[in-house]
């Protein structure tokens, strides 16, 4: 079953953050062991929980994430709910399929066609590692984005990323490097919100590219040090949080704690436009 949706371009996605003065992408980590328990009685309680969250949230969003690997390791029943959640998103918001991906050419084709296609994402996150094959089946799609990871927030991330190549960081060359292979109109990039002494750099280095940036919330970032060192005249960033909208409760207030919390983060963002 192929789904149809209409276009999120560029400038639809920048009247979108002017309108609602909002950077907040919500991510849809939807995990059956944290949401609220009575929502296992529905025939399908995670799109049932998606539902009331977006329900709840989509006044004050500009995004929502879904991360993939939550979805397929429920089998079959997990693609046909990130399908329903797909499709219930309203259509003038940003849709993220967060499924890192990135393979040999005509297998990268494959996973675009995936995520563009058969379930109409208007961007996917891909890992850059294996190099501008791997990418630009991507890039080949209208109106659709790939974001890349750039610099991530995960302690690992020490053991690649932040290490010397020639006189930069490996990830400076991979920000440098992959903005080469497309524009900002189709490329974006993970920027982990917890390098604090590293934002303002990364938007000196790329200053038009849209960043995704994931660790506010629960992972320690902040909204105002990300607004103050990143945003753009076009916002040019999407500030993902999880954890601390979808589960603001665990009982029947789920929807109307995450409401307010998404309300909250809204209103930091809206102090800088």
């Amino acid at each position: 079953m192929l789904l149809s949706l209409p276009i999120m371009n560029r400038q639809t996605l920048v009247q979108q953050i002017h309108q609602k003065k909002s950077v907040l992408c919500v991510g849809l980590d939807t995990d059956l062991q944290k949401i609220p328990q009575h929502l296992l009685q529905e025939k399908d309680p995670a799109f049932a929980f998606n539902k009331a969250i977006i329900d709840a949230t989509k006044e004050v969003t500009v995004a929502y994430k879904i991360n993939t690997a939550f979805y397929e390791a429920q089998g079959i029943e997990g693609w046909l709910t990130m399908q329903k959640t797909l499709a219930y998103i309203p259509q003038n918001i940003f849709t993220i399929a967060d499924a890192k991906r990135g393979d040999i050419g005509n297998t990268s084709e494959q996973y675009a066609r995936t995520f563009f296609e058969t379930y109409p994402y208007d961007s996917v996150t891909v890992a850059p590692y294996m190099g501008e094959d791997s990418v630009k089946p991507f890039l080949g799609f209208k109106d659709k984005w790939a974001i890349v990871l750039g610099l991530t927030s995960n302690a690992g991330s020490k053991d690649f990323q932040l290490q010397s190549f020639g006189d930069e960081f490996l990830y400076e060359k991979v920000l440098k490097t992959v903005a080469t292979w497309g524009s900002p109109d189709n490329i974006m990039f993970v920027i982990g919100a917890t390098r604090e002494d590293q934002l303002k750099h990364v938007r000196s280095l790329l200053p038009q590219h849209f960043f995704l940036i994931p660790g506010v919330g629960a992972q320690g970032g902040d909204v105002p040090t990300v607004c103050k060192n990143t945003l753009n005249e076009d916002g040019g960033i999407l500030i993902n949080v999880s954890r601390a909208v979808i589960y603001s409760s665990s009982g029947n207030d789920f929807a109307a704690k995450a409401h307010d919390a998404a309300i909250a983060y809204q209103q930091e963002m809206a102090a800088f436009f």
